[in-house]
């Protein structure tokens, strides 16, 4: 299969601010973001669902193609498990999102709060790079659902790279001596920062080859909207109204 993929070609370590609808896509890019990763957490709570279950594959595709539409950079798209148990599934969820012209996907190994088994895991990965010329980022949770042990993360690594996975993803490791340690290993590394994390200057320092967030931005803006709602009913100032963006600047975003 021929690597024409735009979204290999972008510089490490690439930072990749997550949108949940078309006008944190836009407001996103305008920023000068590279490329854009979707965090599922984020377009489930716009949908009114919660995350980890509450989205469907039809849902998620169609919030992918709206943010799609409305940029320019490469997208990346958190599809969870995959929306389906067997590797057909996961490998024709996939093929949708390729249709969408996202270039990437995160493919996560847990469900139901538990680690999958490897193998079966291994199978959904190697069905899924069998579908289209995307980006596999392998999620793997042994830090967020399993025991934090790094020699299982290695291993499941060294399976997940063989199956055709570009890079791995491990949430829930911000320690910088893990992350020199997976950083070493058989696939470039991606690490969800967070407050309190290494900035991405030391991340890169470290190695680190993509820097995502999660759903931290979509948290700060629905906790801005939190905070709002408060001070108006509160106080009945308008204070916190002033940190968001013009209605000219978010309107023209989208024209």
């Amino acid at each position: 299969m021929e690597n024409n993929n735009a979204l290999r070609a972008l510089p490490t370590p690439l930072v990749l601010p997550n949108a949940w609808d078309p006008a944190s896509a836009a407001a996103i890019q305008a920023a000068g973001a590279k490329a854009i990763a979707t965090t599922s957490g984020g377009v489930s709570w716009s949908r009114g669902v919660p995350d980890a279950g509450g989205l469907g594959r039809t849902v998620a595709l169609e919030a992918l193609r709206r943010i799609v539409r409305v940029v320019t950079v490469p997208v990346t798209a958190d599809i969870e498990g995959g929306y389906g148990d067997t590797p057909e599934e996961v490998a024709w969820t996939v093929a949708e999102v390729a249709s969408t012209g996202a270039l990437g996907v995160n493919i996560e190994d847990s469900a139901d709060g538990a680690l999958l088994d490897v193998q079966a895991q291994v199978d959904r990965l190697a069905a899924a790079r069998e579908a289209g010329d995307l980006v596999i980022n392998a999620r793997t949770d042994t830090f967020l659902m399993g025991s934090g042990d790094v020699a299982e993360t290695l291993a499941r690594a060294e399976r997940y790279a063989a199956a055709g996975a570009d890079s791995l993803f491990v949430p829930g490791v911000v320690d910088p001596a893990v992350i020199k340690v997976l950083v070493d290993g058989p696939l470039p590394l991606n690490v969800m920062a967070h407050p309190g994390a290494p900035t991405i200057a030391e991340l890169a320092a470290l190695g680190v080859a993509r820097i995502s967030v999660g759903t931290g931005i979509a948290q700060a803006a629905y906790g801005l909207a939190a905070a709002a709602a408060r001070e108006l009913l509160t106080t009945g100032t308008y204070d916190t109204m002033a940190e968001g963006l013009s209605y000219g600047e978010l309107n023209q975003l989208l024209a």
